[in-house]
């Protein structure tokens, strides 16, 4: 069994009996929590990539609690040039964890950082990820378009959950993501990276009328809530 909490926009946590897992930790500056980033402790955490509303307080909470950062190769190296303890990994790359297997998957963006001087410093390709953990597959796509190679990404196995962004403007919107989920299949998706800001402030209802994929549930979650696979 795997415990899977939102905190709003794209950062989740997923715990099984011994391990946490945070994926894009966006706390400090996300308007659709009250959650604050030093109550949290995880011992890994996975950054699609390095936009301020995902890498979030990823350093900070690595450094505090020796949490490692899986994220893509030139993300990785920032944050280890940050002080914070790193797994370099890249597209299609897989790794077997004390957790189980995380792989890393395309996701259509960007990945940047602007420091404190607005200068732009490129952080490689965005990823998205399929974990497996407890005989549980999760597949946390990031910020991404839609794009036909998703139908690849279960492989032979099924997904247990899908979290998918139905924001639009920046990422798939409700059509799109709808669309995702028939390539995909799983057996629950659930929408996020919607809501904080009104450019991105689209419905999680309109996006479940839409999803007729046989065999898949569509689960709308709360900033807080907590959901088992």
């Amino acid at each position: 069994m795997v415990k899977v909490k939102w905190f709003g926009h794209s950062a989740f946590m997923l715990r099984s009996s011994i391990w946490s897992i945070l994926i894009d930790p966006f706390f400090t500056g996300n308007p659709k929590t009250d959650v604050k980033a030093d109550d949290i402790k995880a011992d890994f955490i996975l950054v699609t990539h390095g936009h301020g509303d995902h890498l979030g307080d990823a350093i900070e909470i690595s450094k505090r609690c020796s949490s490692v950062i899986i994220a893509p190769n030139e993300l990785a190296i920032y944050a280890s040039s940050k002080g914070a303890k790193v797994r370099n990994m890249h597209i299609g790359g897989s790794a077997n964890l004390p957790f189980g297997k995380v792989k890393l998957t395309q996701a259509f963006h960007g990945s940047s950082i602007v420091d404190e001087k607005g200068n732009i410093i490129y952080c490689g390709m965005p990823c998205g990820f399929l974990i497996e953990m407890e005989n549980k597959i999760t597949y946390h796509a990031g910020d991404t378009a839609l794009f036909g190679d998703m139908a690849l990404i279960p492989g032979k196995k099924q997904i247990d959950l899908a979290l998918l962004p139905i924001g639009d403007n920046f990422t798939m919107g409700v059509e799109d993501a709808a669309l995702a989920v028939e390539l995909l299949k799983p057996k629950i998706v659930v929408p996020m990276h919607y809501g904080p800001w009104d450019i991105i402030d689209t419905s999680p209802d309109e996006f479940a009328g839409l999803v007729k994929t046989p065999g898949t549930s569509v689960i709308i979650m709360k900033p807080g809530d907590e959901i088992e696979i």
